[in-house]
């Protein structure tokens, strides 16, 4: 008896410091998935497309006023929780997008537990709608709107981009939705990424999805993809395990239903090339950016 009791007490000695390294490796996650250079202010007009304070979005004009100017929507990261549209938009992909003769928004929505993961597709699925039906007084195409967003942000454009729920709601079709770039997500397949996804972000997936299995997966990318669909996705991740697998994944499921879905590896390892595809993405010397200004211009 004493014996198994000095065996219990050396369990729990080695198994604390194990349950913390796992919460240490969670919070470095989720802020590696929030962290980008603060946007650039100039030039940027904040708008609310909800009555929460936290529905709102930056929105940056194209540099040429001449004509109606394609737009990236983007919709940062966080694990859900945390993040923000300006601290995770990143300055140079800002800079360079508008200098490519885009506009630019940046989408903040309402964060878990004060929400839910619904609540926030459906409010990326609001933003889209409003910036549609102000398109004529920001001088934006209604026709050329693509949505970009990384790690929770990446889940959230893909499931509003196969979710028709989302989009219906909001007064808009999947078609009015020009193309999706998730960046880096992980939870395309929520019960898989659950099951398969390694044990230090268990906690930030079971606030986000809960543990009813038919809640998870209707929150899955993949499992809506099926169709109807957005008209086409670029699906980027670096060198990860479990996002290189969620992405190929959502990337088979698209195709399968007949959506043009190309899957591209970025250099970069684990989190810190998570953090690095959302915060170097718009520097040229970047391998991410030839690969989104590529498939950019076969959709504008």
């Amino acid at each position: 008896m004493v014996r198994l009791l000095v065996l219990l007490a050396g369990v729990a000695i080695v198994a604390t410091p194990v349950a913390e390294a796992q919460r240490l490796r969670e919070r470095l996650a989720e802020r590696a998935g929030a962290r980008g250079a603060e946007a650039p202010a100039a030039g940027m007009v904040e708008h609310s497309f909800g009555t929460d304070p936290l529905q709102k979005l930056d929105f940056w004009a194209a540099k040429d006023k001449a004509k109606p100017a394609p737009i990236v929507i983007f919709v940062h990261g966080g694990g859900w929780k945390r993040g923000d549209k300006r601290n995770a938009t990143g300055a140079d992909k800002v800079t360079h997008f508008l200098e490519q003769g885009y506009a630019v928004a940046s989408v903040n929505y309402r964060l878990v537990p004060a929400a839910k993961v619904e609540d926030q597709a459906a409010d990326v699925a609001a933003a889209f709608a409003w910036l549609r039906s102000n398109a004529t007084r920001l001088n934006i195409d209604p026709a050329r709107m693509v949505l970009m967003g990384h790690s929770a942000g990446a889940h959230l454009v893909a499931l509003v981009g196969t979710d028709p729920s989302y989009a219906r709601a909001a007064g808009f079709a999947l078609s009015d939705i020009r193309g999706v770039i998730p960046l880096d997500g992980a939870a395309y397949d929520v019960p898989a990424q659950i099951a398969d996804g390694g044990r230090f972000m268990q906690d930030t997936y079971a606030q986000a999805f809960g543990s009813d299995p038919a809640r998870q997966k209707s929150l899955s990318p993949t499992l809506h993809a099926a169709g109807p669909n957005a008209p086409a996705f670029l699906i980027l991740h670096v060198d990860r395990d479990d996002g290189k697998r969620q992405s190929e994944g959502l990337g088979a499921a698209l195709r399968k239903a007949g959506t043009p879905a190309q899957v591209t590896r970025i250099e970069g390892r684990g989190l810190v090339g998570h953090a690095e595809i959302n915060r170097k993405l718009g520097q040229p010397d970047y391998p991410a950016t030839p690969v989104v200004d590529a498939w950019l211009k076969t959709r504008f």
